[in-house]
């Protein structure tokens, strides 16, 4: 009996010290969680302070940009309207494909906006491949455009890989639904979608590894030159395709979410290193230095090494546009259009910084209350034994030893 009561007290001396052990551990998890939650709250504070100084900024470039318009609206009339007509005569080009995607995307944009603008993914639509660029002559752009093809030159061109896989779904036995996506939208306007459609995801590309022409305000990209042994280029060697396209200055920057323009990413990734030359002859004489494809002016076509397009080529209708010429928008315009959109390519990152930290808050403060709730049961389940285990105690002192 004596060995059952010092067994007794035992469990009474040692109990305090294990409810103690385990209540500071719970509290100091408790705490833990707390300072994390205030560590992700202060973050996303700091987040949304950037974001609303952005808006600021934006603000005040909007308006700028603004004065620049009002301020050139008595020059237009004496302006050059002649890429009008050419851009004018591209759409109407690209439409006359009536079952097409690129078709419906701008029957969509021309008479049915309010169809797709509750949609999240048309925002990282960035537009057709044949309204992406222009150049400075019909010839150069009749054969870059042959060169690529009808389906290239009416690809959508999405931002994100989301934007991809949103154009088109499919059932559980494989078949495209014709409920979502663009199906539903080309029915919607009754212009189905026939057919299949090339879709170019911009974040999924290869880019191009190096450096932009200096000083150059289309970006053009450093390639190096074929050289002859002489280190002269090759007779009649006009340049590289990938830089003969003029890009709207709005594409040439932050397009992706890495910061890059269409230049590096979306005609990079359709041209490459191909090389323009002067003559088919003097194309040929330049096959030793070669590493790509190449095109002449006379409407010579190589694709690849060994590759050479013969006979004549038919009268490509879907062209890139004609370039305008220069603008009459001052240097500064441009500068801030291009200082604006770095703007919001920014403030889209915090964005997106601050989803995420919403979503570890949202799981901190989880765990927070359930280790809360857990300290809240052990004090109850504590104090419920050490209430039983005194009754029991009170109960053994009472009772006469024999």
């Amino acid at each position: 009996m004596a060995e059952k009561m010092d067994e007794t007290r035992n469990g009474a001396y040692s109990q305090p010290l294990s409810f103690a052990y385990d209540s500071k551990k719970l509290e100091d998890d408790i705490h833990c969680l707390g300072l994390k939650i205030k560590q992700h709250e202060d973050n996303i504070k700091y987040l949304r302070q950037q974001v609303h100084r952005l808006d600021d900024s934006i603000l005040d470039m909007q308006v700028a940009l603004g004065k620049y318009h009002s301020s050139s609206t008595h020059r237009m009339e004496n302006k050059d309207l002649s890429h009008v007509g050419s851009e004018e005569e591209m759409v109407e080009h690209i439409l006359a494909h009536e079952n097409s995607a690129a078709g419906t995307l701008f029957q969509l944009k021309a008479c049915h906006e309010s169809h797709a603008s509750h949609l999240a993914w048309m925002k990282d639509v960035v537009g057709v491949v044949a309204t992406l660029g222009n150049v400075e002559d019909d010839n150069l752009s009749r054969l870059l455009s042959e060169y690529l093809g009808t389906e290239k030159m009416l690809a959508v061109v999405c931002k994100t890989h989301n934007c991809v896989t949103a154009l088109e779904a499919y059932d559980k036995e494989g078949f495209i639904s014709k409920t979502s996506g663009l199906h539903e939208l080309g029915a919607s306007i009754e212009r189905p979608l026939d057919g299949r459609f090339l879709a170019i995801c911009l974040e999924n590309l290869r880019p191009f590894v190096g450096n932009f022409v200096v000083n150059d305000p289309q970006r053009r990209l450093d390639i190096v030159k074929p050289r002859l042994p002489n280190g002269e280029t090759p007779p009649g060697f006009l340049g590289f395709a990938v830089n003969m396209i003029n890009i709207d200055k709005s594409n040439l920057y932050f397009v992706t979410s890495s910061g890059r323009g269409l230049r590096e990413t979306l005609f990079y990734s359709l041209f490459s290193r191909l090389q323009v030359y002067r003559t088919r002859e003097e194309m040929l004489r330049a096959l030793p230095f070669m590493t790509d494809a190449a095109l002449s002016l006379d409407g010579g076509i190589m694709r690849g090494a060994g590759m050479f397009c013969l006979g004549k080529g038919k009268d490509v209708v879907l062209r890139f546009p004609k370039n305008s010429g220069r603008s009459s928008l001052p240097k500064e315009y441009f500068e801030t259009e291009t200082a604006m959109k770095e703007e919001k390519w920014k403030k889209e990152r915090l964005s997106e910084d601050i989803r995420r930290e919403q979503i570890v808050l949202d799981q901190v403060k989880f765990n927070y209350e359930i280790k809360k709730q857990e300290f809240v049961k052990y004090l109850a389940e504590s104090s419920s034994h050490s209430t039983q285990h005194q009754l029991q105690s009170e109960r053994e002192r009472l009772t006469p030893r024999s």
